[in-house]
């Protein structure tokens, strides 16, 4: 009996400590699905601010990658770029307008649109339109134009553009030269082109959208007084502003002048715009040999006289300083840019050298950039030992496809011919945030793998354990 006692006590200890084990097996069981659960609520709260911040990172990308760089602010208001410099002659209807300036506004301060007020006055901006003018009606302002009826000498100088609301304040900056006589300075007066011998050009009368066109333009040929017989032989009225010259030749090289009568608050006014059209011819032998007897005066001629040679001067073809050939300017996507063509002439008048910018072959009229460039006038810097010319080309806005065209400053005299290719490269600041929303996405992924591996990894000890459990658990009874 006693040894039964003693079986008994035995196999209810046994039960006791395996039932004792199967429950610390299980509550570590369940502390194990306890820690999962946490670790699979980290994990959703960890990947749900995740995927709540990916998208506000590429809404942020997007919007930063149309980002402009900041304007400048002086004196609390925003300052943009100068516009390129306007030259006239007095006694024309002379109508300023700040492209750039109005460009900039429309990128960048779009939204505000009610209660501003847009001045364009002379000097800083302070001063306003003389009263006295006012009343004469000779400069007006009309909506986002100055208009100068007629325009005078005194007109000359620097006028603000000025954009100005309860918030907001932006500044820009056009300067005006306003000649007696276009022979003052015909080279800034004047718009250059150039063609080859034997094309067909188109010529067009520029600036004048802002004039209500009522007349036909008249066009003259440099200081002759008579019409050109447009609409008969070689020169063809292609539009309203714009003419065609076939086959041209070597002659049709010089000044067009295009001559429109306007009416403005019943006055009659005159505007004209001159372009300078180069011919472009073969490049000449650069020297020239001429060959004369020599005869000694104190003997007489023979037959057959030595011969001398005498090598002419030559003249010196224009090289353009810069750009080099092959630049690459660069800047952010949308934003203004201003390059420059500068050429040295050497001892040749710079009156004679033809300075341009060409895009993918063609003028800017006629080129993709038409409508977002502008070509500024001739800037001519005399030094020792020749001159400087400088031609401007300013693009209004830089857009994507402009990084396919291809620009030519070309310059071309008696002496010679050069050119030079540039183009244009956008400046992505889409790419940084890209290069961020990719690193944020690895780091994202990795943080996914590892909690996968963690929630998927085999847990082959308790396993083995809780089946090693039951095994003598089942043996115990068995045997009992």
């Amino acid at each position: 009996m006693s040894h039964d006692f003693f079986k008994t006590s035995e196999k209810s200890l046994l039960i006791s400590q395996t039932h004792s084990n199967i429950t610390n097996v299980a509550c570590d069981y369940t502390n194990t699905r306890e820690a999962r659960s946490t670790h699979m609520l980290l994990f959703l709260q960890y990947a749900t601010v995740i995927l709540n911040l990916l998208p506000a990172l590429f809404i942020a990308r997007s919007a930063c990658g149309l980002r402009l760089p900041p304007l400048p602010m002086i004196d609390g208001c925003f300052r943009v770029s100068p516009e390129p410099e306007v030259f006239r002659v007095q006694g024309e209807a002379v109508v300023l307008s700040c492209f750039v300036f109005d460009r900039v506004l429309y990128k960048r301060f779009s939204q505000a649109k009610a209660g501003y007020t847009y001045v364009i006055s002379k000097g800083n901006g302070t001063g306003g339109i003389d009263t006295d003018e006012g009343k004469e009606g000779r400069v007006l302002q009309r909506e986002r134009q100055l208009w100068l009826l007629p325009a005078q000498t005194s007109d000359s100088g620097k006028y603000s553009c000025i954009y100005r609301n309860d918030t907001l304040c932006v500044i820009g900056s056009i300067t005006l030269q306003v000649y007696e006589t276009k022979q003052t300075d015909i080279e800034k007066l004047c718009y250059p082109i150039s063609t080859p011998v034997g094309k067909n050009l188109s010529i067009r009368c520029p600036h004048l959208k802002d004039f209500n066109r009522t007349n036909e333009i008249e066009w003259y040929k440099d200081s002759s007084p008579t019409v050109l017989p447009v609409g008969s032989g070689r020169y063809q009225r292609q539009r309203q502003d714009v003419i065609l010259i076939s086959d041209v030749r070597p002659a049709d090289q010089g000044l067009y002048t295009c001559q429109l009568r306007v009416h403005v608050n019943n006055l009659q006014y005159t505007v004209s715009r001159t372009i300078n059209l180069n011919v472009k011819v073969p490049d000449p032998v650069p020297y020239t040999q001429t060959t004369r007897p020599i005869f000694d005066p104190d003997t007489t001629p023979t037959p057959n006289p030595g011969l001398s040679t005498v090598e002419s001067p030559a003249v010196v073809s224009p090289k353009i300083v810069s750009p080099a050939n092959g630049t690459i300017f660069e800047s952010p996507l949308g934003s203004v840019l201003e390059i420059s063509c500068q050429v040295f002439t050497g001892s040749q008048s710079a009156d004679a050298t033809m300075v341009t910018w060409l895009v993918d072959g063609h003028s800017l009229d006629l080129s993709n950039l038409s409508g977002r460039a502008l070509m500024s006038q001739r800037r001519v810097t005399t030094v020792a030992g020749g001159c400087y010319v400088e031609v401007n080309l300013y693009i209004i806005e830089l857009c994507e496809e402009d990084t396919r065209a291809e620009l030519k400053c070309v310059t071309q005299n008696q002496g010679g011919r050069q050119e030079v290719i540039a183009q244009f490269r956008v400046e992505d600041p889409r790419s940084t945030w890209l290069m961020v929303g990719v690193a944020g996405s690895v780091c994202f992924l990795t943080v996914v793998s590892v909690f996968l591996y963690l929630l998927l990894k085999p847990r082959g000890k308790v396993d083995y354990f809780l089946a090693r459990q039951n095994s003598t658990f089942s043996s115990t009874f068995s045997s009992t």
